[in-house]
């Protein structure tokens, strides 16, 4: 093999020996677990808003980031539930650049993957205990899914890995809702195909062992946009897209009918700033038809506290490293304005 065995890992069981979950923390995540469970089987009528940082890159940062979402919250609460982002690996679509936190935690030296898997169960420990909320994260490694398996209360699955079988596999035997976005060419049927198989049974190879997977009855969709053979971004959060979505879901007979809407990437053509305007747009499309409405759980924003983006070593703190986010002042606004729209 053309490649060098640096060191041998520790596995996920030895880092929660380590650093293991309290009894309080066990008892947040799984009564958060629940009411989110909840929303997806239509017993809990509440909005949902998967909302964060593109990427996990500071801790102080994003802890900060979580704790201002906690009154805004208790402000809301009747309204909307919030699973915050704390996404701690990225996917690159040319392998350059940086590829979060799990590879890199300070990324300006070199990846240190132990460090790496430590500071993802760190952050998300302290931040589950700092502000009460459980986390969302993003299942690039399949095999990777154990570290933070205790812990996490979404599981999102990008576009480049949706149509991947490990994924829709390891995706069937988790407990906690996963995302399932479609692929940036856009085809309904990738997304949906890895729906189905999430929601079944399957006896296959993880880390080495054989398993068996009981399926997952909330998988569900993810709409982000896609990409024509030119490059140009193409949105899928319309009126008709929605419709469109209903359909196929009725065709299929799926478990807990539900999408959730991401209001950057192709739908935004990597705007930021156009989220708070597609977000009222889905809306209106919820209050004029009720299968959308029944179908549509919640969004997926990209926030932190400072607008835009920039590169790494620039040092603005609170400003992502990766894709440009929307910035706090205009999350703080666009929270209460979807609170008052509903």
């Amino acid at each position: 093999m053309n490649m060098e065995f640096e060191r041998r890992l520790a596995i996920p069981a030895e880092v929660k020996e380590q650093y293991p979950l309290s009894g309080k923390l066990g008892k947040i995540v799984e009564e958060k677990r629940a009411e989110l469970k909840a929303v997806f089987e239509g017993r809990l009528n509440r909005l949902l808003l998967i909302i964060g940082p593109c990427s996990a890159d500071n801790e102080d940062a994003v802890l900060d980031y979580m704790n201002r979402l906690v009154p805004v919250q208790e402000k809301v609460r009747d309204k909307i539930l919030m699973v915050p982002r704390i996404y701690t690996n990225k996917p690159r679509t040319t392998g350059a650049g940086y590829k979060g936190m799990l590879h890199q935690p300070n990324p300006n030296e070199k990846p240190d993957l132990y460090k790496g898997i430590v500071a993802c169960r760190h952050m998300h420990m302290r931040a589950v205990e700092e502000t009460g909320f459980i986390f969302a994260d993003e299942m690039l490694y399949p095999e990777n899914y154990q570290y933070l398996d205790d812990l996490l209360g979404y599981v999102a699955v990008g576009a480049r890995s949706v149509e991947d079988q490990q994924h829709r596999l390891t995706a069937s035997g988790i407990e906690v809702p996963v995302g399932m976005k479609n692929p940036t060419s856009g085809d309904y049927a990738v997304m949906m195909n890895a729906i189905s198989a999430a929601q079944h049974s399957h006896t296959f190879i993880y880390r080495g062992w054989e398993v068996h997977s009981e399926g997952n009855p909330h998988c569900h969709a993810i709409l982000r946009g896609s990409t024509n053979k030119h490059g140009n971004h193409l949105q899928n959060y319309h009126y008709e897209d929605l419709e469109r979505l209903c359909d196929v879901y009725d065709e299929m007979e799926l478990k807990n009918p539900a999408a959730i809407i991401d209001t950057n990437h192709s739908n935004s053509n990597k705007n930021p700033f156009e989220q708070p305007r597609i977000v009222m747009d889905v809306l209106n499309s919820c209050r004029h038809n009720e299968r959308i409405a029944g179908l549509v759980k919640g969004f997926m924003i990209e926030s932190y506290i400072e607008d835009g983006c920039q590169k790494i070593g620039d040092g603005v703190y609170g400003k992502s490293i990766t894709d440009p986010c929307l910035g706090w002042e205009k999350t703080e606004q666009l929270i209460y304005d979807i609170a008052d729209k509903i």
